[in-house]
């Protein structure tokens, strides 16, 4: 999970959600094809205030690769979107590699 793609080539990420995070084990994503894919939540976690979450594809044909979104609100609805600064991905992927270390 160390190599960024700002466009991930593989989703427009629409989800939507009003409830806790911990409830949560799946969500599914629209392609730019509106192919819908489904993803596992790996976990959520903060960096300056700005949650993120890690995704790994449902699919066991798929890779395991994953991939880090940035949450948004909007309207009280939270948005799931690709991190498109350079300098937002590196703080993010450091925090994260920190919180896999310490498992």
């Amino acid at each position: 999970m160390s190599e960024h793609d700002h466009n991930h080539n593989h989703h427009d990420h629409d989800h939507h959600h009003n409830h806790d995070h911990d409830h949560e084990h799946k969500v599914v994503l629209v392609d730019e094809n509106g192919q819908e894919k489904e993803f596992d939540i790996v976990t959520w976690f903060e960096v300056e205030s700005q949650e993120y979450v890690v995704l790994v594809s449902a699919d066991a044909d798929d890779d395991q690769e994953g991939v880090i979104l940035k949450v948004q609100e909007e309207n009280g609805e939270e948005f799931l979107v690709d991190i498109e600064d350079d300098e937002e991905w590196e703080k993010v992927l450091s925090v994260y590699e920190q919180l896999i270390q310490e498992d």
